[in-house]
């Protein structure tokens, strides 16, 4: 017993002997270094397994498992159960057993005997099932409780709950059976127009207030004669050419293909325009030096030329007036005091203008009447003129009524035009490659028609910065 780990009296070992270094005779010795406890951290998960991998963490996990395979197979510890349940007394073959069996008694025996099937499916746990409380639990069983005494304590009183009373009025009075009409009845019964005024649906509203029937719902408003008319004239559901059908001739193929080539031309034009008005200018066009300085004196020289002749008359206006105080801008020329003559002629000229005026209008107007002719010639043209110009409108209306208004801030781009090559063309519907989507086809039907504005994906657009943290549980591991 020297290598024992606890003697044989049953006492502890000691230190030395459990850091000597040999293993003990018991199942569930386990090498003494391993005792050794190991320090670290037990919140992080790196110090759980260690904990888990302990000689008495194994002991434990051992233990547990040892009496739930007991538990299952047995029904309970070993140690615990009887000795009439562990052991039994052989004697011998039964006397039952040693008698000839008849082909009938083998044939049932066989019967009562169970299928190998049926034993493997057979649940050979000795513990029972946990008990399901919720099978039990009745939803509202106290209320349901209190309900039944109050009606029996109603019972005892003479007095039925209602639903007993529905059901005897039933038994007492049984309900008619509807009669289904038939088809002689449907014959028999008038038509009338559901639109047409005068429809018996509305004959018990006639001559009540039309007020009162739109506030009471009984009568629908009149709707506006805008609603009655289409916003567009293009039809909801378009025929889609020939030459996309799945097996369409040379021709309508052709076609097709060339009003893809036509649209795909229009849109590389409009990106090369794009690119020319965005590039950057070359060697030669690039602005120099010299250009830059004659691009800012532009416009100088011709001002100064200006400002040395307003100079010159300026200094030669004293010269010729005589006078420099009177020729300057800045101060007004002083008039003398109008006398009574003077005022008395001013007036009579003025007056004699106006007649003059009068006498000269009232010749014209005396010469229209010699102009008739020619007037009526200038109000036929002009009536003409506008003729023609509502003409004009009208054929651009009729022009544009097809092609999709502008609602809202973007402008309506119609959808590419589903074509295959020449090469992707399949002769059975089985490999037929499909074209476009219902949906988007639809929803641009809807813009075209101008029933809803063309619109754009929404962006998203992120309102805080995205911080990225590392969780210290993956750091430690790391």
């Amino acid at each position: 017993m020297a290598a024992g780990s606890g003697g044989g009296d049953g006492r502890p070992a000691s230190k030395n002997a459990a850091d000597s270094g040999f293993l003990g005779l018991r199942p569930t010795s386990v090498d003494p270094a391993l005792r050794r406890r190991r320090r670290g951290p037990r919140n992080k998960k790196r110090g759980w397994r260690r904990l888990a991998q302990e000689p008495l963490a194994l002991e434990v996990d051992q233990f547990l498992e040892d009496v739930g395979l007991q538990e299952r197979t047995s029904g309970g510890l070993v140690s615990e159960a009887p000795d009439e349940k562990l052991f039994f007394v052989d004697t011998g073959p039964k006397e039952k057993d040693l008698k000839k069996r008849t082909k009938g008694r083998k044939t049932s025996l066989l019967l009562r005997k169970p299928l190998r099937v049926d034993l493997i499916l057979e649940n050979t746990s000795k513990i029972p099932a946990p008990k399901n409380i919720l099978a039990h639990q009745v939803p509202n069983a106290k209320k349901l409780k209190r309900k039944e005494q109050l009606w029996e304590r109603l019972a005892k009183q003479g007095e039925l709950p209602r639903e007993v009373r529905r059901a005897q009025a039933r038994l007492l009075n049984p309900p008619v059976a509807k009669a289904k009409p038939g088809p002689q009845d449907t014959v028999e019964r008038p038509f009338y127009d559901l639109w047409a005024p005068n429809n018996p649906l509305d004959r018990p509203l006639v001559g009540q207030d039309t007020f009162f029937l739109e506030q009471t719902k009984k009568k629908g408003v009149k709707r506006p004669l805008r609603l009655h008319t289409k916003p567009s004239r293009v039809p909801a559901v378009e025929v889609t050419p020939a030459g996309a059908s799945y097996n369409p001739t040379f021709e309508d193929h052709q076609t097709l293909l060339l009003a893809a080539h036509e649209v795909e031309l229009q849109r590389q034009k409009e990106a090369e325009k794009l690119e020319r008005q965005l590039a950057l200018p070359t060697a030669e066009q690039a602005a120099t030096k010299e250009s830059v300085f004659q691009e800012m004196c532009e416009g100088l020289l011709e001002e100064s030329d200006g400002e040395g002749e307003l100079s010159d008359s300026l200094g030669e206006g004293p010269e010729v007036g005589g006078d420099g105080a009177s020729s300057l801008p800045g101060r007004p020329a002083t008039t003398e005091k109008k006398t009574e003559q003077q005022r008395r002629r001013e007036k009579a000229a003025q007056t004699l203008r106006v007649q003059q005026a009068a006498l000269r209008a009232a010749r014209l107007r005396q010469q229209e009447l010699f102009r008739l002719r020619g007037i009526k010639a200038q109000v036929a043209r002009r009536l003409a003129e506008l003729a023609r110009r509502r003409e004009q409108r009208r054929v651009q209306q009729l022009a544009e009524a097809d092609k999709p208004r502008r609602l809202g801030r973007l402008r309506y781009q119609a959808p590419d035009i589903d074509v295959q090559l020449s090469s992707e063309l399949s002769d059975s519907l089985r490999t037929l490659k499909p074209e476009g989507s219902i949906l988007r086809d639809r929803f641009k039907s809807f813009q075209r028609r101008n029933m809803i504005e063309p619109r754009e994906r929404a962006k998203f657009k992120r309102k805080y910065k995205v911080k990225l943290v590392e969780k210290r549980a993956f750091r430690e591991i790391q």
